[in-house]
């Protein structure tokens, strides 16, 4: 009985689940709720602080706190802009800089920025920075960490049904059978569903930068740095989380002639 109700009770929660992001105007799941993630973040973010070496003081950590602000007001115009006040009323930006060789950074729900200082010789420039930051900031916006959440439940919700329906079958067969679900539902839709998330991310960010004043043309010769800094390291494209440098700069020089629009319109205020 339990193997007949579990993909049906699966369907259930993803047609009664659903909401639309207000920013990217996409159907996605809402079992965990918004409030729920940024609780969650918050704890996080705090611990993550905690442990590190958080530079306040330094012309670097001036900076960070500069771009995070403007990128803020940015985002924060454009919601109020399309009547989503309500949505960035949750938001409590914070951004700081932490010392470590790391070449990364990120955005968590809620607004909760860190950038390492690994990152800086990478990006060596303010718009470039502006960039990366308004990339993170797009993944918290998106929810895609929520988004990632779910979809990993239901994979594991599809794999529970199909271990009971292999029940009966030999135990061999089993593990070969759900071996190849796991490396199908990995390429086929994991990454996949991964990389898509890092392009959206980049058009939006690429967007906040603009809106908040930065020159977008700087994410070309960024993601040509980011490509160097990687050769010979990554996995090919279909067995990473992330797109190639090539994929991510042919798609952004798509999207430039809108965000070069908003860079004008961004001046001009």
């Amino acid at each position: 009985m339990k193997q007949i109700w579990m993909p049906l009770i699966g369907g259930l929660i993803l047609v009664y689940a659903c909401t639309t992001n207000k920013v990217t105007g996409k159907k996605q799941l809402n079992i965990i709720s918004s409030e729920q993630m940024m609780s969650l973040s918050d704890t996080q973010y705090k611990e993550v602080l905690s442990k590190s070496k958080v530079l306040t003081t330094t012309a670097d950590a001036r900076k960070v706190t500069e771009i995070g602000k403007r990128i803020a007001a940015a985002v924060t115009q454009y919601y109020n802009a399309k009547g989503m006040q309500a949505e960035m009323a949750t938001y409590k930006w914070e951004y700081n800089l932490i010392d470590s060789k790391e070449v990364n950074a990120w955005c968590m729900p809620g607004g909760k920025i860190a950038v390492y200082t690994g990152l800086l010789p990478v990006t060596k420039n303010d718009e470039a920075l502006a960039v990366v930051m308004g990339h993170e900031v797009a993944h918290a916006l998106a929810e895609h960490g929520k988004q990632r959440i779910h979809q990993q439940l239901g994979t594991e919700l599809v794999s529970l049904g199909l271990q009971g329906m292999m029940a009966g079958k030999p135990q061999q067969t089993q593990a070969a059978f759900m071996t190849a679900f796991g490396a199908a539902s990995t390429l086929g839709i994991i990454l996949p569903f991964s990389r898509k998330q890092e392009l959206e991310a980049d058009k939006l960010g690429l967007q906040f930068a603009a809106m908040a004043g930065y020159n977008p043309e700087e994410a070309i010769p960024l993601w040509q740095r980011m490509g160097a800094l990687s050769a010979g390291n990554k996995p090919p494209e279909f067995a990473s989380t992330h797109p190639a440098e090539e994929t991510r700069i042919a798609a952004l020089q798509k999207q430039m002639p809108e965000a070069k629009k908003l860079y004008e319109q961004a001046k001009r205020k």
